[in-house]
């Protein structure tokens, strides 16, 4: 089951650089780093919307990425994260991180994908199972942005 959002999804976005440690020896990124940049646009939505005991009880499920063009140390980069479905005791994310301008190269995207994460009920002692997501949650979710930064053209 589904539940339907609001006409424009939230999303959460991070503005940051790479840094010597997110790179190998030739001061290009590790793929990895995408993981963490999409992870802190992640928390800025939660954040957002006031989801503070998010992480703890959202493990990702399935993770997908398309690397599309290189990052360097010292370059600005821009991610986005959009919340494009909520299920029942999942939900899916899509992400776009984008290289600015940078000693000649023209701002590029760098990698885009998507992943899920399900609702988790803290207890692990016999394994994760899910549960249905807090309606709290979802009404947090479907409420209009205060004041959410615009996204640059793509």
């Amino acid at each position: 089951m589904t539940t339907p959002l609001q006409p424009q999804k939230p999303f959460g976005v991070h503005r940051t650089r790479v840094e010597w440690i997110d790179t190998d020896a030739g001061g290009i990124y590790h793929n990895s780093t995408v993981v963490r940049f999409v992870e802190a646009a992640e928390a800025s939505l939660m954040d957002e919307v006031g989801l503070h005991g998010y992480f703890p009880v959202a493990p990702r499920v399935h993770y997908e990425v398309d690397f599309e063009s290189p990052l360097f140390f010292g370059q600005e980069v821009y991610t986005v994260v959009e919340l494009t479905r909520i299920g029942t005791a999942s939900m899916t994310f899509t992400f776009e991180v984008w290289g600015e301008e940078f000693r000649g190269r023209p701002r590029r995207r760098a990698a885009r994908g998507r992943y899920v994460t399900a609702h988790s009920d803290r207890n692990h002692r016999s394994g994760a199972t899910s549960t249905p997501w807090p309606e709290e949650w979802i009404t947090a979710l479907r409420r209009p942005a205060r004041s959410r930064e615009a996204r640059p053209p793509r």
